[in-house]
């Protein structure tokens, strides 16, 4: 059996047109594209396949857009295969994709965070003279005496990104990197500058952290479903808990992407799928030759051949569905009521209906309708407001059952599901 991680790609994996053909095809995509819509205000869909490239590369358009290609690419794979990993980590902007996919954070509210994201790294772009430019064919060390050379007190470079052995990416002032840019390009090195780009984990970063921080506070995050590996530290998050720091301390500290590679190879990892619209990080991965196969979902080509790879193990992998996975939440969650009539009535009797649907389902073999799945969403609410459940764990039992199951469209009106 393969051990597999999910990569989510960051800011570059970008272009108009870019997951057209999944929201023709799947209707998880259409899906997840008007959830977007309905929270940002505008069509995210047309934009990503019919804007100018101008105005999809704006931060505060392109940070919600490529998010929602790479969970675009995640719903279909899990609909299509099904596999869970043993790992994610995302690139840069990725990882709001990696949080998202791993049931820490909701779709939506990853929308929202990007976006917001993108307008304060639009004002860094705007106001600060910065700039970011990715640099191949130069070890570390070259690069870390160039920057060395020419940094001042004032005007300075610095690496911001250790994508793999001989690609890094550098981030400073405009003054400096463009002298940094001359000094490798006499060395033979490739220079590629990111327009338009805020300078990324650098310094510079560092007020749209604080700010970022104030924004993510507002977020309640969730447990994770599988491990996370954390941009700063290349190590998985630890606990929830831990979200808010390391996404604010990620805009103005270097992305540790290689090391990230050597942690996920560290511990077995043979597969590395990456969810998005290119094959960026698949790319480093076999520029490093770190032994593991790597596919880029996005690709036609690369998803034939991982679901010829992938088949045999999905054969035998039945998939849960809202209605049982409701049974398994009303059983599981502790009773606070010992009202015998009103556990009666709130508990039991919903019980035993959403248990009735699904005897009826198995006899018809059949999959439950989206109004069966709110009846069954709404039993447990029943349930759980008479066990006295806290909120917060309602809301965690709420998010799992609909991240399991892939029925991510049901997210945004549970509450009038339940009320």
């Amino acid at each position: 059996m393969e051990k597999i991680a999910f990569l989510f790609p960051g800011q570059g994996s970008q272009y108009v047109g870019m997951m057209k053909n999944f929201y023709d095809q799947y209707e998880i995509a259409r899906q997840t594209y008007e959830e977007a819509n309905h929270i940002l205000g505008f069509d995210l869909a047309k934009l990503s396949f019919e804007g100018s490239l101008f105005d999809l590369n704006k931060p505060s358009n392109m940070q919600p857009a490529l998010l929602t290609a790479s969970v675009v690419a995640y719903r279909v794979y899990m609909e299509e295969i099904g596999i869970n990993p043993q790992f994610c980590a995302g690139h840069s902007l990725g990882e709001y994709a990696a949080l998202a996919c791993s049931g820490a954070m909701t779709f939506g509210d990853a929308v929202r965070i990007t976006k917001r994201r993108g307008e304060l790294t639009e004002l860094i772009a705007d106001e600060a003279d910065g700039a970011m430019t990715i640099i191949d064919g130069a070890d570390e060390e070259m690069i870390r005496r160039a920057c060395e050379q020419v940094s001042t007190d004032t005007a300075w470079s610095a690496i911001s990104c250790y994508n793999a052995s001989s690609q890094y990416a550098i981030s400073g002032h405009q003054d400096s990197i463009e002298q940094v840019e001359s000094i490798l390009l006499d060395q033979d090195a490739q220079t590629t500058p990111l327009m338009m780009s805020a300078p990324f984990h650098s310094r510079l970063m560092e007020s749209a952290g604080e700010q970022l921080g104030v924004e993510l506070a507002n977020y309640r995050f969730h447990p994770f479903k599988w491990p996370v590996v954390s941009n700063v530290t290349a190590t998985p998050y630890t606990e929830a808990g831990r979200i808010t720091g390391l996404l604010q301390r990620q805009l103005s500290q270097p992305v540790k992407w290689a090391q990230t590679m050597q942690y996920l190879k560290k511990h077995g990892v043979t597969l590395t799928i990456e969810l998005g619209p290119k094959n960026v990080l698949s790319g480093l991965v076999e520029m490093d030759k770190l032994g593991m196969k790597s596919f880029a979902y996005g690709q036609k080509e690369d998803r034939k051949a991982l679901k010829e790879l992938l088949d045999q193990a999905v054969v035998s992998r039945p998939r849960p569905t809202v209605v049982t996975k409701c049974m398994a939440a009303a059983v599981a969650t502790p009773n606070r009521n010992w009202n015998q009539e009103e556990y009666q009535k709130g508990v039991v009797e919903p019980y035993k209906q959403i248990q009735q649907l699904q005897e009826e389902l198995e006899a018809a073999d059949q999959a439950p309708t989206t109004e069966q799945m709110k009846q069954s969403l709404g039993w447990l609410g029943t349930i759980f407001e008479t066990k006295q459940v806290e909120q917060e764990e309602r809301d965690d039992w709420f998010h799992q059952i609909l991240d399991e199951t892939g029925q991510y469209y049901l997210w945004s009106d549970l509450k009038v599901t339940t009320a």
